[in-house]
């Protein structure tokens, strides 16, 4: 049983796997495709019952086509595993027509190269991808066809609200230099959403986990599954560290969101309790489960392991 709310979607959000063709290493240091396994098999051994898989961008550092395959057998050997769905988005690392034909059987090769916009329906969450990338660089955009869609898909609300997913946060990095090549357009993108059923803000670029608020929704940004940025390096710098990524569970409630960051690994364990547990609390009644897990003076003892 759950002592707490059961939520109505669990989402994993995954974000910046930066995955190259061939292994090859990123920096000549990173396994990438083995961290993204690695990451993939944390988000199942948490035993949640998970909706989607949301990739904020970057999917690939090159572009590749042999990359984006590589991803999505990885991602949908797991996908299927879960009964989920996946939930990809642009990042400015990721090549559009590559990233359609790769992702979505889709050719635009030879072709005016739209934005990778989406809208998934998740049992009534709405889940919007939005393509933040600009062609040629690294920072990030909504160009005015873009916030006209949206303003248009936002006209209805969903049964569960909207959730936005796209690559570069609309907030104010810690690492100065990311502010460099952060989104463009945030008056336009915050007139868009105001008064609409959106929820919360997903997004990555950043390679460190950050949370905040724009325009009065929560924004979250999930740490990558390659390499980190060290959000405490000294100022001015920009550091990149193998080590401290993760992903996010982001459980939602009627009236909320939590947004758990999981890191990568397994550290010592140094105390906890095993299901028998749970187990021994969820036969007591409420007043006395309270009594024995709650009460400075509870003479309870926990079931032997």
């Amino acid at each position: 049983m759950r002592f707490g709310p059961e939520p109505t979607h669990t989402i994993a959000h995954l974000s910046d796997p930066h995955l190259l063709a061939d292994g090859r290493l990123l920096h000549a240091a990173v396994d990438v495709t083995d961290n993204l396994r690695r990451t993939l098999a944390q988000v199942e051994c948490t035993g949640r019952r998970i909706d989607a898989l949301v990739f904020t961008g970057d999917l690939t550092d090159l572009g590749e086509p042999e990359a984006y395959a590589v991803l999505r057998d990885v991602v949908g050997e797991c996908a299927a595993r879960l009964g989920c769905e996946v939930v990809w988005v642009m990042g400015n690392h990721d090549e559009r027509a590559p990233y359609a034909r790769g992702l979505f059987d889709v050719e635009t090769a030879g072709q005016p190269q739209p934005p990778q916009d989406r809208v998934y329906d998740l049992r009534g969450l709405r889940v919007i991808a939005l393509d933040s990338t600009v062609d040629g660089y690294h920072h990030g955009g909504l160009d005015p066809d873009q916030i006209a869609w949206l303003r248009n898909e936002l006209a209805q609300s969903a049964e569960h609200g909207s959730l936005l997913a796209l690559h570069h946060p609309p907030l104010v990095s810690a690492v100065d230099l990311m502010n460099v090549i952060g989104l463009d357009d945030q008056d336009e993108f915050a007139d868009a959403i105001a008064g609409t059923d959106v929820r919360g803000i997903l997004a990555g670029h950043l390679h460190h986990s950050s949370h905040g608020t724009f325009a009065g929704v929560p924004v979250s940004v999930a740490a990558a599954s390659c390499y980190s940025l060290d959000g405490g390096a000294p100022d001015g710098t920009l550091i990149g560290v193998d080590g401290r990524q993760g992903f996010d569970l982001v459980d939602v409630y009627p009236h909320g969101l939590v947004h758990t960051h999981i890191p990568l690994g397994s550290p010592p364990t140094i105390s906890g309790f095993g299901v028998e547990v749970e187990d021994a609390l969820a036969a007591l009644d409420p007043v006395a489960r309270r009594e024995a897990f709650s009460s400075k003076s509870s003479t309870w003892k926990p079931p032997a392991q």
